[in-house]
């Protein structure tokens, strides 16, 4: 039975949302740092990633490095300060209103939801991934990938939907036993050296390292646009930000978040690269591959499912954190209310059902129609292409709502520099150079992002350029779209209550 409590009806202001009381009266504060940090950590450490990333041989650790200085670290400062200033349900959606109003922050929120459906996809694709790679001969048709995705993706639903305190312990197991699976790697790329096998990748010379600009084997702006992608995500667990147990979570959950993940990625690049070297670029097996070579192939089958357990769950964590955005948006009439509707168990039932379905939608025409009218049927082909179109599709308009986290605390800060200051975390001159890394950060990211594909010898640039620039397109057409509805449809309700 849902829980139909009123939803304020006060129009929306650049001072307080209905939401920011509304969450507090009805949703339970039970969210600390443990929480949140499982939470950032499943949402942006996809331990798949490395298998892309290591195109660049050694230069990889380089990119992970210059992508954690100049974007992934600017961006925990830039959340961890907006979030000590506005700890509110909705982050990037509350704040950006705070600074711009309903359209921009309908608009944002929308850049900023929307690949969650692409990465829902996303993370289930990497189960299917993983099940051919354990056998070639299952799910050897497309549609069968779909329907196997699509029952991943109802799975996702009925867990994110289920009360609060258990859907977080589930999170919090899942990432333990993801960094099991970081852990095995590590050592398999340990025991390898330790008997005497050469490391498969060369440390001697500055572009073993990435440090020349004509490297010959992988395109650096494709590869850094990536690498931003593996980076994204930051804020996502604040759209909890109503339900936090304490105020300190906003900070904690940040540090060793960011810890976490650049332990999970250095450590994995670490183990395939030694292994395998560049050999198995693209193939997101060959995490398996590799463990199987050093440690055995039963230490190799482990990991597989320790790796497909983290990916039948990431779904469900994208659910619940992203259905809050649905959540405040219905509450501040932004959407229709009834979208915000919680469940029994306090949980918001509608928008969780609402993002599986879309998702579920999007499944079905990518696997099951499409190949009906395509050239799309080379399973093994199509799992691979999918994948990657929808990992760079989800970084174009994922990095435009990134870069509002910069724009917003310039906003803040011109608007009232002396509050602005009274409620700093960091030094001022630490926000000012993460305001302009990051946003410089996010630009580059989009120009890799658009013009280079990842996988070149599947899909090349200027077909690259045309599928990922018109589904990028195609959402900011719809986020442009639905902004100016939201909004007017705010100002109706404002005049007729």
């Amino acid at each position: 039975m849902a829980i139909d409590e009123k939803i304020p009806s006060q129009p929306m202001s650049s001072e307080d949302l209905p939401s920011e009381t509304y969450v507090g009266k009805t949703m339970p504060r039970i969210v600390d740092t443990f929480d949140l940090t499982a939470t950032f950590v499943l949402i942006i450490f996809f331990i798949t990633n490395v298998a892309s990333a290591i195109q660049a041989g050694v230069g990889t650790f380089t990119y992970w490095v210059i992508g954690g200085i100049t974007f992934f670290i600017p961006c925990v400062i830039a959340t961890a300060q907006l979030g000590h200033m506005f700890p509110h349900e909705g982050s990037l959606y509350n704040w950006t209103h705070k600074a711009f109003g309903g359209y921009m922050s309908f608009f944002v929120a929308f850049c900023a939801w929307f690949p969650c459906i692409l990465l829902m996809v996303t993370a289930s694709d990497a189960v299917v991934g993983y099940i051919q790679g354990l056998n070639p001969n299952w799910l050897v048709a497309p549609w069968q990938q779909g329907l196997a995705l699509i029952l991943l993706l109802a799975l996702s639903g009925m867990i994110a939907a289920q009360r609060l305190r258990v859907v977080l312990n589930i999170a919090r197991v899942t990432l333990v036993i993801a960094f099991v699976a970081v852990f095995i790697v590590g050592m398999a790329g340990t025991v390898w050296l330790l008997k005497g096998h050469p490391a498969a990748v060369s440390f001697h010379s500055a572009a073993d390292w990435g440090l020349t600009l004509s490297p010959a084997s992988f395109y650096p702006l494709a590869l850094f646009g990536f690498i931003t992608q593996a980076y994204l995500g930051i804020e996502v667990p604040l759209n909890m930000g109503g339900e936090m147990a304490k105020h300190k979570v906003v900070t904690r959950h940040l540090l060793w978040g960011t810890v976490l993940v650049f332990l999970g990625y250095f450590v994995t690049t670490f183990g395939v690269l030694m292994i395998q070297g560049t050999a198995q670029s693209g193939n997101t097996f060959a995490l398996v591959t590799a463990v199987d070579a050093a440690l055995g192939k039963f230490a190799g089958n482990i990991t597989a499912v320790l790796i497909m357990f983290n990916f039948v769950i990431t779904p469900s964590i994208y659910n619940y954190a992203y259905a809050r955005l649905l959540l405040v948006a219905g509450i501040d009439q932004s959407l229709p209310a009834s979208i915000a509707r919680l469940n029994k168990h306090r949980v918001p039932a509608n928008a969780i059902v609402f993002q599986t379905i879309v998702a579920i939608v999007f499944t079905a025409i990518i696997y099951i129609v499409a190949p009906l009218f395509t050239s799309l049927s080379n399973a093994a082909t199509l799992n691979s292409d999918v994948y990657n179109v929808i990992i760079s599709a989800s970084t174009l308009v994922w990095a435009i709502s990134t870069a509002f986290l910069f724009i917003n605390l310039a906003k803040f800060y011109f608007a009232d520099r002396h509050a602005f200051r009274a409620k700093l975390i960091f030094p001022l001159p630490v926000i000012w150079i993460s305001i302009i890394l990051g946003t410089l950060t996010c630009i580059v990211s989009i120009v890799g992002t658009l013009f280079y594909s990842l996988i070149p010898q599947q899909i090349n640039n200027n077909q690259w350029w045309w599928i990922v620039g018109g589904i990028t397109l195609t959402c900011l057409i719809v986020a442009a779209i639905g902004s100016m509805f939201a909004n007017s449809e705010a100002r109706w309700q404002s005049y007729r209550d």
